[in-house]
């Protein structure tokens, strides 16, 4: 009898906890031939998160749990999940229930039955999301598969059933600085995507922010693309030919017409062009200074405060 794990991120989802919770029982029963551990990572949440949690493992022991001791981030709640889980095969979804559990059971027959290492899900559509957050999220895709080596399908969620073999390659990446869809690609094996329309949060509200997801896609690019250290080089070889070819013809122009003094309006657009790009060049310089220098310090990714796992 094999085990499938599931590992299911929280942060503020009392809400959404029960529907979900009773979506995963119901799917149990259909795939009553498999034996099921629900790993449930509460990642600092603010509300009642974990008493629903503890609550529902008491009635239940298949029901897992892990309490950090402050807000880590959906990351690093992946990646304890993912770290801690027993099963033959490993599941991650959220808790909102934007991951339709009921298709997990066609998930798991993509892997035993096809012979596919991950099975993982896509939406096809974005409605009901701002149409800006929306344009933003299909550009990222594309930026980044371009610049890196990750292969991010668009419309990619976290929401996948992978096997042990792929989970302990995903482990032994034990980056400080995590983005796991781009992990996901990075280490191969064979995936097959199942696809289904965009569903909205049973309960609650989305904690992704239009800001959030901004440094998110940014941490996403410096993880996995040194394009980035390339364009800002690029960038600073192509201002200086330019100094150097306007500087000839200030010089040429002076020698026939005299010294003028007109054009400094457009001097100083110039330099305030050139300082801009300098410093969003050290931009991009900081910001993988900034990786590494987390990185040296080896601090560890969560910490646990408190938890029902016993081994």
């Amino acid at each position: 009898m094999n085990k499938i794990s599931i590992i299911v991120p929280c942060y503020n989802e009392q809400a959404a906890l029960p529907y979900l919770y009773e979506a995963l029982n119901k799917i149990s029963i259909e795939m009553v031939e498999q034996k099921f551990e629900f790993l449930f990572i509460n990642d600092g949440s603010k509300d009642d998160t974990l008493e629903t949690i503890i609550e529902m493992a008491n009635n239940d022991s298949r029901i897992k749990y892990i309490s950090f001791s402050r807000n880590f981030g959906k990351e690093a709640a992946m990646y304890a999940g993912l770290k801690n889980a027993v099963g033959d095969y490993v599941a991650i979804i959220d808790a909102d229930m934007q991951d339709p559990p009921s298709i997990l059971k066609e998930m798991y027959n993509g892997i035993v039955t096809d012979g596919y290492d991950c099975v993982a899900a896509r939406r096809i559509n974005r409605e009901g999301e701002p149409h800006m957050r929306s344009f933003c999220a299909r550009h990222f895709y594309k930026l980044i598969n371009k610049i890196s080596d990750a292969n991010i399908i668009d419309g990619a969620r976290d929401f996948r059933l992978m096997t042990r073999q792929m989970v302990d390659a995903i482990l032994s990446m034990s980056e400080y600085n995590r983005f796991s869809k781009g992990i996901f690609g990075w280490v191969g094996f064979e995936t097959k995507w199942l696809e289904y329309n965009n569903m909205e949060r049973v309960a609650g509200e989305t904690k992704w922010t239009f800001w959030r997801l901004f440094i998110y896609a940014i941490d996403g690019i410096v993880a996995f693309s040194t394009k980035p250290l390339a364009i800002a080089s690029v960038s600073g070889l192509f201002l200086c030919m330019s100094a150097f070819i306007l500087i000839c013809i200030i010089i040429v122009k002076t020698l026939i017409f005299g010294d003028l003094v007109s054009g400094w309006p457009s001097l100083v657009c110039i330099i305030c062009f050139i300082g801009g790009m300098q410093l969003f060049c050290t931009g991009i310089l900081g910001q993988y200074l900034a990786k590494t220098y987390l990185e040296t310090k080896q601090r560890p990714v969560y910490i646990i405060k408190k938890s029902n796992i016993e081994r």
